[in-house]
């Protein structure tokens, strides 16, 4: 099993975080996340960009916490935490859920939004609260929020941030058999299909992951 990379560990490590201080291109980053469904979707984006992504778990790191009230500070919270104990440059985002009847709730606690109310933390249990939380409302607009940051090292006094916005509407009913977290319920008047309807190549070029990411790959190349 690997072992944790610290500052001033692998050789290899502190070469490819330096190399992303200096402006050359990045090529391998953590991922500040353990969730299966993002490390498909940000694999399947930055790999078509040249850069290797690793999940944190793949090198021991654990989950960071995630206290703030904001999505940014708890992206840059995340972020920080897994470059400090590899010393690679990492990647994390903090996304949700924001439904403008609930007052942007689900928002920064969309992973946990029924364990909030007494419930069990799993996504068939944020979306029956969801659906109870909606009944009777006509206003069904909402939209997933996603903000990244990227740290060139757990130092980085210039983290790259960039942000998505997808919006929808939140249906009664689950429709479709892909994605994961609220996506069968997340409604696209555009494209006719909840989230989960989607295929991953077509979810991969329109969410709000891929929105954000674009950005952020936009900002890179500007460095470059």
């Amino acid at each position: 099993m690997n072992e944790v990379r610290q500052n001033g560990g692998a050789s290899q490590a502190q070469n490819d975080a330096q190399g992303a201080t200096s402006g050359m291109p990045l090529k391998k980053v953590v991922l500040a996340s353990n969730n299966a469904g993002k490390l498909r979707e940000f694999a399947a984006l930055l790999g078509a960009a040249g850069i290797e992504l690793i999940a944190q778990g793949e090198l021991n790191v654990p989950e960071a916490e995630e206290p703030h009230p904001t999505f940014v500070e708890n992206a840059l919270t995340k972020a920080r935490h897994a470059a400090k104990l590899t010393g690679l440059p990492a990647l994390a985002d903090d996304s949700g859920l924001c439904v403008r009847a609930l007052r942007g709730a689900p928002g920064v606690y969309s992973a946990r939004f029924a364990q909030l109310a007494g419930g069990e933390k799993s996504d068939a249990a944020n979306n029956a609260r969801l659906v109870t939380e909606l009944h009777g409302a006509s206003d069904r607009r909402g939209y997933y929020y996603c903000v990244l940051a990227l740290v060139r090292h757990a130092d980085d006094p210039e983290p790259l941030i960039a942000e998505g916005r997808w919006h929808g509407e939140i249906l009664d009913a689950p429709r479709g058999e892909h994605g994961f977290g609220y996506d069968p319920y997340f409604y696209l008047p555009s494209l006719n299909a909840s989230a989960a309807e989607l295929e991953p190549a077509v979810k991969n070029a329109s969410s709000h992951r891929a929105i954000a990411l674009r950005q952020l790959l936009a900002r890179l190349s500007e460095e470059a």
